[in-house]
């Protein structure tokens, strides 16, 4: 029978979480769905407890530990569904998110990928986001992010990006302008995946009926996030942005790079922040590698930058 839908799962040392996240995809109420999960070389019980406990499930093991982006890509390729989302291990879905998400996509053509309603796994009248946002100053962030859920985001809407913890994409999309990049590792693959489809004229849906309880930073965090999201920000940019937006909006831009640069040097001590400088300055070295790719970008976009600058949230 063919697969409609696909589920990635990455996982590096995420046993504690695995059951419960498995066992709300077990509960859903559409049937033949696939669910692989791929294993970030991972030295706890994680495998052991796939294959004992979800044999339904495919599992894929990695002899290292290939990041985020790499981890997903590896399972985006083996997926068969004509739609395939990425779940992070610490998450929880509510058993109709599978059906409430296919549903979205039916009723709009034109969207690429659908975005969940991300509630806070312990505090499950918070959000943590509604979908994703991109600032004029070249800021992405959480819309909604600690708010109560008073049902100010209980209506579907169209937005910037999803949430890369539960995002869902059309696999015709990702054949059309690629998957994640895998130099981004962690942090920010999603906005960057997000921004190439928004220029190749595919949308974002908000599904509010679709529902994901999500654990933040469980496997991650720290230095190495600190890190990816000073190099990957300096990517993202300079991959995606247009160049009459960066004309426009370039000050605003540089003068929140430079605001980001200077709060780490003044707080150098701490390792959050040196990580940081030190990814920013990574991502300045590297540029050649980012404006390669944004050659390939810029020349494939379909849609007016018009279309784009009204997409983004003015600061």
């Amino acid at each position: 029978m063919p697969v409609r839908f696909s589920v990635v799962i990455p996982n590096w040392n995420g046993e504690r979480f695995l059951a419960t996240c498995l066992g709300s995809l077990r509960a859903q109420t559409v049937d033949n769905i696939e669910v692989i999960l791929v294993d970030n070389a991972s030295s706890d019980g994680s495998r052991a407890l796939v294959e004992s406990k979800f044999p339904e499930v495919r599992l894929i093991e990695l002899e290292e530990n290939c990041g985020f982006t790499g981890a997903c890509n590896i399972g985006l390729d083996a997926a068969r569904g004509e739609v395939v989302a990425l779940l992070n291990n610490d998450t929880e879905v509510d058993s109709a998110w599978v059906d409430w998400v296919l549903k979205a996509f039916d009723q709009h053509a034109e969207a690429g990928i659908v975005a969940s309603k991300m509630l806070l796994f312990d505090r499950r009248d918070r959000f943590h986001t509604a979908g994703d946002y991109f600032t004029t100053e070249g800021r992405a962030g959480n819309r909604g992010a600690w708010e109560l859920d008073r049902g100010q985001y209980d209506v579907g809407e169209y937005v910037f990006s999803a949430c890369g913890g539960s995002a869902v994409y059309r696999r015709s999309m990702l054949d059309d302008i690629g998957a994640l990049d895998n130099d981004f590792f962690f942090l920010l693959e999603d906005i960057d995946l997000a921004w190439r489809a928004q220029l190749a004229g595919y949308k974002v849906w908000y599904e509010p009926r679709a529902v994901v309880f999500h654990h933040l930073s469980a496997t991650g965090g720290g230095v190495t996030a600190s890190y990816h999201d000073g190099r990957n920000g300096v990517w993202l940019l300079a991959k995606n942005m247009p160049s009459t937006l960066f004309r426009k909006y370039g000050r605003r831009i540089f003068r929140r790079q430079f605001a980001l640069l200077w709060e780490s040097i003044k707080a150098w001590r701490g390792r959050e922040a040196r990580a940081r400088m030190r990814g920013m300055v990574v991502g300045l070295l590297t540029l050649p590698r980012a404006l390669a790719k944004r050659r390939r970008i810029q020349a494939g976009k379909r849609v007016s930058d018009e279309y784009i600058e009204s997409l983004l949230t003015r600061v």
